[in-house]
């Protein structure tokens, strides 16, 4: 018996060179493009495994407030992550959410003061300013650790052990839910993907703030 062979069975008894092979990372690259194949960027694509993760640790987020817009507009989370809600501006603003996904409000305030607010519940989550009504922005809450928001390219990369997939896909423009498919990773060979989405609505949120704003 050699070295190796005896290291083998050894793992493979205690179970160690199982788990290694199930935890085989693979790669998705995606490309997320509009109905006439122009890119997109703040698209959100998750892999939802097979078996849900058990949750141990409680990441912590950042949606900050400059300039009367909410920074970033897309912010992608998965479940059990705390999200704070600096505040950057001179001004205040009352940050809130009707969603079902989540529903709270930060009442009127400045800098750091705003708890933070966990999110607990996979979902979209519409966050507003109930003093400045241009501000918008979305909160994209997933069951899974595995999930990429694209660039201005419309491109994404996800890291994520070799198995079976659920694949979702969220955008602030997308109309309805984008249909949710199965996906099948390879540790032998990364998974090139090209996603279209439509029907897409006009962009929505970036208009200029009203006078009254500035009084808060």
């Amino acid at each position: 018996m050699n070295a190796w062979f005896g290291v083998k069975k050894y793992l493979v008894a205690s179970g160690f060179y199982v788990l290694s092979q199930a935890v085989a990372a693979a790669q998705l690259n995606a490309t997320i493009v509009d109905a006439q194949g122009a890119p997109l960027d703040d698209a959100v694509v998750a892999l939802i495994p097979a078996q849900q993760p058990d949750y141990n640790s409680l990441p912590t987020a950042i949606m900050d407030q400059r300039q009367n817009m909410f920074v970033p507009k897309v912010l992608a989370i998965r479940t059990n992550t705390q999200v704070r809600f600096p505040n950057s501006d001179d001004v205040r603003h009352h940050v809130y959410s009707f969603s079902p996904a989540k529903k709270f409000e930060l009442r009127l305030y400045h800098g750091m003061t705003a708890e933070p607010v966990v999110f607990d519940k996979s979902g979209t989550v519409v966050l507003g300013c109930n003093i400045h009504d241009s501000m918008v922005a979305y909160i994209y809450v997933v069951d899974t650790p595995y999930f990429a928001k694209s660039n201005a390219s419309g491109q994404l990369h996800i890291t994520a052990p070799a198995g079976d997939y659920k694949l979702q896909v969220y955008h602030p423009r997308l109309s309805g839910d984008y249909p949710e498919s199965s996906l099948q990773l390879s540790d032998a060979t990364p998974s090139q993907q090209t996603i279209t989405l439509q029907p897409l609505s006009d962009s929505a949120g970036d208009a200029p703030t009203d006078e009254l704003s500035t009084l808060f």
